[in-house]
């Protein structure tokens, strides 16, 4: 009888692992890109879905968080709050640690883009223009009212 229950046991043969995470291709954001919502009133998520045709994980990087930090610390009082709703927003992103001592947040994204070859969400004209110049698609701003993107969009999934 327990013979038969064991060899019977049709969940119990099934092979039991961990449900596997559904990879979406990663975007960086640069720190400027969490202050559009406020700035020109868009829905910086909805417009990505949109602009991408698919799901993403949007990435921010520690050095960028810790700017924006700073400037809810220290900031004048309309920058503060708006740094303050851009911590908010950060919250929907994955952090990404990262140890990079001496360089600006922008040096960091250059650097980590160039690695990965995953877009980059910035309005920083300066910051595009070296993006660009590694071939790194650029996600901006666009007559102020939706996203674009300059370069090809190819999916980036590792990490």
């Amino acid at each position: 009888m327990e013979t038969h229950r064991i060899r019977n046991d049709k969940i119990g043969m099934l092979k039991r692992s961990e449900p596997k995470k559904k990879e979406f291709p990663k975007l960086i954001l640069d720190s400027n890109a969490l202050f559009v919502p406020l700035q020109f009133k868009l829905d910086i998520f909805e417009e990505l879905n949109t602009l991408m045709n698919a799901n993403y994980e949007p990435i921010l990087l520690s050095p960028n968080r810790q700017e924006i930090e700073r400037l809810a610390r220290e900031g004048s009082l309309k920058t503060r709050k708006e740094a303050a709703y851009a911590l908010k927003l950060a919250e929907k992103c994955r952090l990404v640690e990262l140890e990079i001592i001496g360089a600006s947040a922008d040096d960091v994204i250059v650097e980590v883009a160039s690695k990965w070859k995953c877009p980059v969400f910035t309005n920083d004209r300066l910051l595009r223009k070296r993006l660009r110049d590694i071939n790194v698609p650029v996600i901006y701003v666009r007559q102020k009212s939706r996203l674009e993107i300059d370069g090809g969009l190819k999916p980036c999934l590792n990490l």
